[in-house]
């Protein structure tokens, strides 16, 4: 029931900005004012909420998304090892398999971050479910760092997979050299493919146009990225458009952390490859919560 308080002069109630409700015990509850919002800062347990949601969406069919991707990359692995690796055949050092085992992880990271991203929203636009997303009391930033924080664990979650997959085939180490190397490297791709399967998600309207931006442009990316040569044996012409890839700097700063060595070059090379994937991780990422807040394609 609503309060008011005592007449004013002129003989109208004065209402009283707060709201009264009895609760089941007899007492009373006191709400707050209308307008005035309840969750104040983060929403953390809706944020959770999400999150969770996202990460058992892809665990519920864990053998499609995890373990189907895994088994995928060793054959990966086997067939180049056996076409390209055979009589010792050596790359930076170290054997052939070694040297594409790491491009093959953090390339199988990659995609299934995009693929984990880019269903997010648009399969609730084609269920028509697309409000479950809306209608929650979460900003467009928490919406964005649930679906992209659920594609990380997923990329993780592959990328340990795939890991213990090649560790079993023989010829294969993968000892580290610069962990720190293989994490950065490892989370700024997953992050940058996580967000442009957001975008994605955005724009889209049907699985096809999932299916063309995964097809046209994420795969041609990762495979002539140098996940499978160095890029010292092409042309100058194509070293040239090899170092204006984004997924070169990550692979190649990924096999950094393993092998100590890769074609960016030194320590320094790397460092700056990783702060620049950071910059267009961030420019990306404020692009992509500019077209959430703005509901393009969402709420209209």
């Amino acid at each position: 029931m609503a309060d008011t308080a005592p007449a004013n002069p002129n003989g109208n109630a004065a209402p009283v900005t707060e709201i009264m409700a009895h609760d089941k015990t007899g007492g009373s509850t006191r709400f707050s004012p209308r307008g005035v919002p309840v969750i104040t800062g983060v929403n953390r347990v809706g944020l959770f909420a999400l999150y969770m949601k996202e990460v058992r969406r892809f665990l519920k069919v864990q053998t499609q998304t995890i373990w189907a991707p895994a088994f995928t990359t060793l054959l990966f692995l086997v067939i180049f090892t056996v076409a390209l690796g055979r009589e010792g055949r050596e790359v930076l050092g170290v054997p052939f398999a070694s040297f594409v085992a790491p491009g093959l992880i953090v390339m199988a990271m990659m995609q299934n971050a995009f693929a984990n991203s880019s269903f997010s929203l648009l399969g609730g636009k084609m269920q028509g479910t697309i409000i479950d997303y809306l209608m929650p009391p979460l900003s467009s930033g928490e919406l964005m760092a649930a679906i992209l924080g659920a594609a990380l664990t997923r990329a993780l979650a592959v990328g340990c997979a795939v890991a213990l997959a090649m560790a079993l085939w023989p010829g294969v180490s993968l000892g580290m050299a610069h962990p720190w190397a293989a994490l950065w490297f490892g989370l700024m791709g997953s992050l940058m493919l996580a967000t442009i399967g957001l975008a994605t998600s955005i724009w889209a309207e049907k699985f096809d146009h999932t299916a063309a931006i995964s097809n046209f442009i994420i795969a041609p990316a990762s495979l002539l990225s140098g996940t499978f040569y160095v890029i010292e044996n092409l042309h100058e012409a194509f070293q040239t458009v090899s170092r204006l890839n984004p997924f070169f700097y990550v692979i190649s700063g990924f096999r950094y952390g393993f092998l100590g060595q890769s074609d960016i070059g030194g320590a320094q090379a790397v460092v700056a490859a990783g702060a620049g994937l950071l910059a267009l991780n961030l420019v990306m990422a404020a692009a992509v919560y500019g077209l959430l807040r703005s509901g393009w394609k969402l709420k209209s």
